[in-house]
C-alpha cells in the first residue's frame, strides 16, 4: 500500500496527527450547499478528513472564519495581463485563485509553438496550477496576417503534454459550418478531450451544426435568449466579466438551482489595472452576490463547475481525497481573502506570498517585429463618398456594430470628426514586412486629440492605432515599430 494513502487513512481515523489542521472554520460544502463549523485535516497535498476533533503537527485556529475551495478560472488569456505566467500566478494567488485554464493563442499568433513552449516552461514548478488548451485558430481566420500558422499536425505535437486539457476556443465558426477540412481535422484530433467554443450570436441550425461536432462551451454569450438556446443545445456557458467585455448582469437571470451547474465565471481578458483595482474571480463572485446570486452557487461557478467540466477530479470542492487548495475568508459574502493554502501549504497570508520560488529562466530568442519604415502619407484616406461605413463600439463589449454615416473631409481627404466622435483607425502589418495597412473609421472611442497605438491587438497582434490627425497616428505607430512592440500615446 502506498505510504501516503496509508497515512491519509490513519489521519482520517484520528490514529495519527495530520500535517496541518485548519480548526474551527465554517466550511462551505459545494456538493450539498451546507455550511458547517468543522476542522479540515490535511495530509501532504490532500485533504484527509473534514470534521470535528482533528489534531495536527501544525494547527491554525481560524476562529469562525470561512473556508472555500481554491478558485478556478476556466478561460483566460494570460497575455492580456501583460505578465508572464509566473508573475500572473503571483498576482492571482492573493485573490484566492489557485488554478487557471489558459488559451495561449495570443503568443501563438506571434511565435507559434515556440510561444506555447515558453508558456509551459514559465509556469511549471510553482505553487499555482496553470493548465492550457491547444490554440485552435492561429490565425483566427484565413483573412488574418499572423506571425505563425498552426495546423492539425502542429497541434498533434502538443496533445501529449499533460497540462494541455483540450482544444481551445473554436473561433472560426464559419469554418466549422462550412466543414473546412483543416478545422475538422483539429476537432477530430481532440475529440476525446474538451472542445471549447466561441460562438457569438450563433443560433438555429447553425448553432445545432456547431455543437454537433462536440463543442461544449461558449464564453461569447451576450444576452439571456442567446444563453438559453445554448444551454438547451448542451453547451456550458462561461459568463465573461473581464476588462473589456461584461456579460454577468445580462446572463445572471439564467442561473437557477436546476441550471447552475452549467455555468462558469471567467475573465477571458483581464488587464493589469483591472486586476489591481478590482481583483480576479473574487471580484466576479462579489458582483454576482451583489446582483442577488446565492453565495454558494456563485462559488460553484468559480470552482466546482470548471473543475468538473475539464475533468480535474482532484479539486473544485472541500472533501476527503481532494487536493488541499483552500481559501480562508474573513467574510463569505464580501469574499475578503485572508489566507490561501495550495497543495496543503500556506502560500499567502494577509496579502503577502510566503516562500514563492524564483522564476526559472526561459529565454525567448530573436525579434518578432519585421516592418518597413512608415510615413504620414500612409494614413491618408481619400474621400470617395460622403457616407462611409464606420465601426461603432459597444460599451463593455468586444462586439462592434457597423454603421453608415456622413464623414468629414478636407480637400478630398477623410479627416477625423471629434464633434461626432469619429476617429481614424489603422491596422499595420508587423510580422512579415508586407507593408500592408488597413485604414478605416471608428466611433465611440472618445479621443479628442492625439493618437493611441498598440501591438497588443487581438488576435493576430499587428499594430492597431486610433487617432485624430494623420501625423499623430503615424508617430504612435512608428514609435512602436522602433521600440519593437508595446504601447504608444501621442498628444
Amino acid at each position: 500500500m502506498p505510504h501516503s494513502l496509508k497515512q491519509s487513512i490513519q489521519v482520517a481515523r484520528k490514529e495519527i496527527p495530520a500535517d496541518l489542521v485548519l480548526k474551527r472554520a465554517w466550511v462551505v460544502n459545494l456538493y450539498s450547499g451546507s455550511i458547517r463549523k468543522n476542522d479540515i485535516a490535511i495530509c501532504g497535498e490532500r485533504i484527509a478528513a473534514v470534521g470535528p476533533g482533528y489534531h495536527g503537527r501544525m494547527e491554525i485556529d481560524l476562529d469562525g472564519r470561512w473556508i472555500v475551495p481554491g478558485l478556478i478560472d476556466a478561460h483566460i488569456h494570460i497575455e492580456s495581463s501583460m505578465l508572464t505566467p509566473y508573475n500572473l500566478a503571483k498576482a492571482l494567488l492573493p485573490h484566492g485563485t489557485t488554478t487557471i485554464i489558459a488559451d495561449p493563442h495570443e503568443i501563438a499568433n506571434v511565435m507559434g509553438t515556440a510561444g506555447i513552449d515558453f508558456m509551459l516552461q514559465n509556469s511549471q514548478n510553482i505553487p499555482f496550477d496553470i493548465f492550457f488548451t491547444a490554440p485552435s485558430c492561429v490565425p483566427a481566420t484565413h483573412l488574418e496576417t499572423s506571425g505563425a500558422r498552426l495546423t492539425a499536425r502542429d497541434l498533434a505535437g502538443l496533445k501529449n503534454e499533460p497540462r494541455i486539457l483540450g482544444l481551445a476556443e473554436m473561433m472560426n465558426y464559419p469554418g466549422v459550418l462550412s466543414a473546412d477540412e483543416e478545422i475538422l481535422n483539429k476537432i477530430d484530433l481532440f475529440k476525446d478531450r474538451m472542445l471549447d467554443g466561441h460562438a457569438p450570436l450563433l443560433s438555429g441550425s447553425d448553432l445545432q451544426a456547431y455543437t454537433s461536432v462536440g463543442i461544449r462551451s461558449d464564453h461569447e454569450t451576450q444576452n439571456r435568449l442567446e444563453g438559453l438556446e445554448k444551454l438547451e443545445s448542451g453547451m456550458r456557458i462561461m459568463i465573461r466579466e473581464g476588462t473589456g467585455a461584461k456579460n454577468l448582469k445580462a446572463l445572471l437571470p439564467l442561473i437557477k438551482p436546476e441550471t447552475a451547474r452549467r455555468f462558469c465565471l471567467v475573465v477571458d481578458d483581464l488587464h493589469p489595472t483591472t486586476l489591481q483595482n478590482l481583483g480576479h474571480l473574487d471580484h466576479l463572485i462579489r458582483e454576482a452576490i451583489n446582483l442577488g446570486l446565492n453565495p454558494v452557487l456563485a462559488l460553484q461557478l468559480a470552482s466546482l463547475n470548471p473543475a468538473e467540466y475539464f475533468g480535474l477530479k482532484d479539486r473544485g470542492a472541500i472533501a476527503p481525497g481532494l487536493r488541499a487548495d483552500l481559501v480562508v475568508l474573513s467574510n463569505l459574502e464580501q469574499f475578503r481573502v485572508e489566507q490561501v493554502i495550495k497543495n496543503g501549504k500556506v502560500v499567502m497570508a494577509q496579502g503577502a506570498l510566503t516562500d514563492f520560488p524564483a522564476e526559472q529562466s526561459c529565454p525567448l530568442n530573436g525579434t518578432t517585429f519585421h516592418m518597413t519604415a512608415l510615413q504620414p502619407a500612409d494614413f491618408v484616406i481619400r474621400a470617395q463618398n460622403r457616407v462611409a461605413r464606420i465601426i461603432e463600439l459597444i460599451p463593455d463589449q468586444i462586439a462592434t456594430k457597423q454603421i453608415r454615416q456622413k464623414v468629414k473631409n478636407r480637400e478630398g481627404l477623410v479627416v477625423a470628426d471629434t464633434d461626432n466622435d469619429i476617429l481614424k483607425l489603422a491596422v499595420v502589418e508587423r510580422h512579415r514586412a508586407t507593408g500592408n495597412i488597413g485604414l478605416g473609421l471608428v466611433k465611440g472611442f472618445g479621443l479628442k486629440k492625439g493618437a493611441i497605438a498598440s501591438s497588443i491587438a487581438h488576435d493576430s497582434h499587428n499594430i492597431i492605432g486610433v487617432g485624430v490627425e494623420d501625423q499623430d497616428l503615424f508617430l504612435a505607430v512608428e514609435t512602436i515599430r522602433k521600440m519593437g512592440g508595446g504601447l504608444a500615446v501621442t498628444a
